[in-house]
Order: structure tokens, then sequence, then C-alpha cells
């Protein structure tokens, strides 16, 4: 049987707009990053990192699935989809507010209140998601993902040069989550202007139960994701101290930031081109050769002048976590490998899969970070890139060899 084959010009074409989209917010997150290691101590930005961590960990929860079964679904079955999403969302991102301050609450009853206030600020984000979550899948569903892409860009953007402005002008952690709040209004704006949508009148909302089946492992998935991106940071501040977690937070910013942008751009773009190619294991082949010709030169152009820019961009004082920097730009290329393989599995409707990797590879990644912490940073650094390339190398290796069996199905919205 021939191989199912990427639309590999217009897949090029889609992941270029979302590459220079992440360029722009790159050179913007440059400047923060300058300004916030001249104008922030160490021990401030942990505590801004530690709140992060936990926004990120509780904002994973937002990735239910629903954006994905709006994409996959059925032409005549989609403005029941978009009705049932949109009711979901709701009450999801009002969930997920409340789950924020609760944890507030709780961080500052345990004499945290710097945390628990930034968390409570954080949290004001998802009063404005809610309402563009089904505008923007349709977007992506319609293959307007250069449109999508600029206005991500111009988010982020805006974002970085507010927090600039706020870490000059006043100097506190505040200058690393305001900014997340209000730029959110900016993109709810833009993305029910570029697709509009409202609910159709006598048109029932699809059934709850495929969002629920469909849905549960790609929340799980996203959460155990965000453990492990940022259950490090908070093993770091724990064992180590606000001090030392400023120092670990700058070095993954600078050496991960560029393949955490990249990866989730890639994941954003491929999904919908393997659900148009169908079955088979040659789109997602051909997608990974793209995206690692890609990426390959930056990060090892990144992690070669990394002795450079760090003391440059950051001041001589920042000089030690370059060779961390280094290091960590390297797992960029099993990261990207792995997010083609997830959105292989989501287009096979077996999620499922990725969630037990995920756990796996977040399981390990935390025991890493456990057994190098007293080694120092670039220790912690080289424990992570040998943990990311054993467990996501070998994972590649099943999901996407052309020798394994047969993927099952291609995902559907269910009856």
């Amino acid at each position: 049987m021939r191989p199912t084959r990427l639309n590999a010009k217009s897949f090029a074409a889609n992941l270029m707009a979302y590459g220079a989209s992440e360029v722009a917010s790159k050179l913007s997150r440059l400047f923060v990053v300058f300004a916030v290691a001249r104008a922030l101590s160490p021990e401030q930005i942990g505590t801004a990192a530690a709140a992060l961590a936990v926004a990120e960990i509780v904002k994973a929860m937002a990735e239910n699935g629903v954006v994905q079964r709006v994409i996959a679904a059925d032409k005549g079955a989609l403005e029941g989809t978009c009705k049932a999403a949109r009711r979901i969302v709701w009450a999801w991102c009002l969930g997920l507010f409340a789950l924020q301050l609760a944890v507030a609450a709780a961080l500052w009853a345990a004499g945290l209140p710097v945390i628990a206030g930034l968390l409570a600020v954080a949290a004001l984000e998802y009063l404005f998601m809610p309402g563009g979550i089904v505008q923007a899948a349709l977007a992506m569903r319609d293959g307007k993902m250069k449109q999508m892409a600029a206005i991500s860009g111009a988010q982020i953007v805006g974002a970085n040069a507010a927090a600039v402005a706020l870490a000059l002008a006043f100097p506190s952690p505040l200058a690393l989550i305001l900014p997340r709040v209000l730029s959110a209004p900016l993109w709810l704006i833009a993305v029910r202007r570029l697709r509009p949508w409202a609910p159709v009148p006598g048109v029932s909302a699809a059934p709850l139960r495929p969002f629920a089946t469909f849905g549960a492992p790609i929340l799980g998935t996203e959460m155990v994701k965000a453990l492990r991106l940022h259950a490090d940071k908070l093993l770091v501040g724990a064992l180590l101290g606000a001090d030392a977690l400023g120092y670990y937070f700058m070095a993954f910013n600078a050496g991960l930031s560029l393949a955490t942008s990249f990866t989730a751009a890639l994941g954003t773009v491929l999904f919908p081109q393997l659900c148009a190619a169908g079955k088979g294991k040659g789109a997602s082949l051909q997608a990974a050769g793209i995206a690692l010709a890609m990426i390959a030169p930056f990060v090892a152009a990144q992690a070669l002048l990394a002795p450079l820019y760090v003391p440059a961009l950051l001041g001589a004082d920042w000089a030690l976590i370059a060779p961390t920097v280094s290091v960590l730009c390297l797992s960029a290329l099993p990261l990207t490998l792995w997010t083609v393989c997830a959105a292989q599995l989501r287009a096979e409707n077996r999620p499922q899969v990725e969630l037990w990797i995920t756990l796996a590879l977040t399981g390990a990644l935390a025991a890493s970070t456990v057994a190098t912490a007293p080694l120092g940073l670039t220790a912690m650094a080289w424990g992570y890139l040998a943990t990311c390339c054993l467990i996501l190398g070998l994972a590649a290796l099943r999901i996407l060899s052309p020798f394994t069996a047969p993927t099952p199905r291609h995902a559907q919205p269910e009856a």
C-alpha cells in the first residue's frame, strides 16, 4: 500500500508562518530576559518562576481536546460539535478560574503571600479564553494558520513589551505575570474577528460523551506535560531555594524557549494536516524530516554561541549558566521529534498512548532532577537531555517506524 503523503508545501508554508511568528516573539522575549536580568534579583525571578510553574500546571487543564474535536468533526456534525464545545469551554474555564483562586488561597494560608497574589492575578486570563476557543478552532479547521500565527505572535510580542515596561518601571515579580492577562483581550477580539461564529438556532448540541472519551487522555497528557515542563522548577526551588531557582529558570528560558515555541507551533500546524492526510505514517515521517531540518541549524547555532550571547545579553553575573544553556538547547531535537509522534497518535485517535509515554518521561525527568541537583545546573541539564533522548527516541522508533502494525483508525467524531 502506497503510504499517505503530507501536503509538504502547505505544511512547510504554515510552519514557516508560525515560525516567523515565533521568531518575532523570541526577539521580543530577549528584551524581557534582558530587562528582567538587570532589574530583578535571582530570588525575585525564582519567586515569579514558582508562580508561573503552578499557573502553567493549572493552565494545562484547559487543553481538554475540544479544539481537536472541532477540527476533526464531520461537516454535517460541525454545528452541533461547536455548540457542545462552547458549553464545555465556558464551564471548564470558569472552573479553572475558581481552582486557581483556591490554590492561591491555600498558598496565602501557607505563608506565601507573594506567590499567592501572582497566581490570583494570572487566574484572570480564564475569563477571556472561553469566548474565542471555538472560533480559533474553526479558523484552524479552515486553514487560516497564517492568520492565527499572526494573532499569536502579536499577542506574545505585546505581552513581552508590557513585561519590559513593567520590569523597568516597577521592578517586581508581577512584571512576568501581569502581561499574560493584559494581552488576553487582544487575542479574544482578534480570533472573533478572524472567524466569526455564533450558535445556530435549532441545532442540537452534540453528545458530551465523545468529548469526554477523546478529551480525557489529552487532558491527562497536557497535565503531565505541564508537570514535565515545570515540576523540575518546583523541585529545584524546594531543594536548593529561590536563588538557585532563579538561575535555573533563566537557563531554561534561554536554552529551551526556542524549542518549546517551535514544538507548540509544530503541533498546532501538523494535527489538521494529518487529519486531512488520512491513515498511514508517511505523512508523519515527512513532517519529522521537514521539522528537524528547519530547527537543527538554529539549535546548533544557539548551543555553540551560548558562551557569547548569555553574558552579553544577561550580564556578566549570569555567565555561569552558559554551559547549562548550551546543553539544554540540544533537547530541542528529541522534543521536536516527539511532537510529530504526539500529533500522529492524536490523528490515529490514540491519545492514551501519548499520555502513558508523557507520564513515563515526566517521572524519569523528575528522578533525574532529584539525582543531579546536588551536582549543579549543568549536571541537571545533561540529565534532562539524556532522559529525553532515551525515552523519546525509543518512542519515536515505535510510533513512526513503517514496520510497526498499521494504525487502527483515524480520529473522527463518534456518532
